[in-house]
């Protein structure tokens, strides 16, 4: 993030969607100018992870940097929920809790306890055993705590985590280097090509005519004019324009 922001200048707004632990490697979508403004529909995709759990051992963060302490080893064969699944993220987790993050409190001493949370697993495959470490393969909705799934294990924390795909957005075609245009980073979402007083009604944010069963990209022939979610009176209101006003 840094690195871009120096590579692009003061005057380009640059954001990401969804951040990583500090020990972890993998996909991180940096946002560049108005694809900021999109962010929340790019931290909404699910995220795929390989991850390399230690077995028989507790960390107070849930990775290698908090406070070790040998424990027993998880039970055989491992218990790997999928489906959908209520999960307590870690104290030491970027949740806010009365406008701080949870862990600046944990850090700070304080006890957090964070409500639980629905999520979804659809993937959780042992990759691996050796020893006391064990590799799996994990697919899930945005929202999901990997730390929180090794350590349900038993006593388990995770040693390595990479996260290797964000949507259509895998980590062998990553490039820091390469800036991706916004319409081409949107294809995972529908599109509704429009023309004459529909496009323009839609570059200045008034609902047109259209059915869709979430949000969809509204185009023209000059391109990406604005992102739409549907609506009960079978029109699709712009929600994030792209036109100048």
């Amino acid at each position: 993030m840094a690195g871009v922001r120096r590579r692009l200048g003061k005057g380009v707004k640059v954001g990401h969607a969804g951040t990583l632990d500090p020990f972890a490697t993998g996909v991180l979508l940096v946002l560049v100018g108005r694809a900021t403004r999109v962010q929340r529909f790019l931290m909404a995709l699910p995220k795929r992870y390989e991850t390399v759990a230690r077995l028989g051992w507790t960390s107070t963060t849930g990775d290698p940097e908090g406070e070790l302490a040998a424990g027993r080893m998880p039970a055989q064969p491992f218990v790997l929920p999928t489906g959908l699944i209520r999960q307590r993220p870690p104290a030491y987790s970027a949740v806010k809790v009365g406008g701080r993050r949870a862990y600046a409190l944990a850090r700070a001493g304080e006890t957090v306890e964070l409500a639980e949370r629905e999520v979804e697993v659809t993937r959780f495959e042992l990759l691996w055993r050796e020893d006391d470490r064990a590799a799996f393969a994990i697919e899930c909705s945005s929202g999901t705590y990997v730390r929180s799934l090794i350590a349900d294990l038993g006593d388990a924390y995770c040693l390595e985590l990479r996260r290797t795909g964000i949507g259509p957005f895998e980590v062998g075609a990553a490039d820091p280097e390469t800036i991706i245009p916004l319409d081409d980073a949107l294809t995972f979402l529908p599109a509704l090509m429009l023309s004459g007083e529909e496009a323009r009604k839609a570059g200045h944010g008034v609902a047109v005519e259209g059915r869709a069963e979430g949000v969809v990209r509204l185009l023209d022939a000059d391109g990406l004019i604005a992102l739409a979610e549907p609506r009960e009176d079978g029109t699709l209101k712009p929600v994030v324009g792209f036109r100048p006003g």
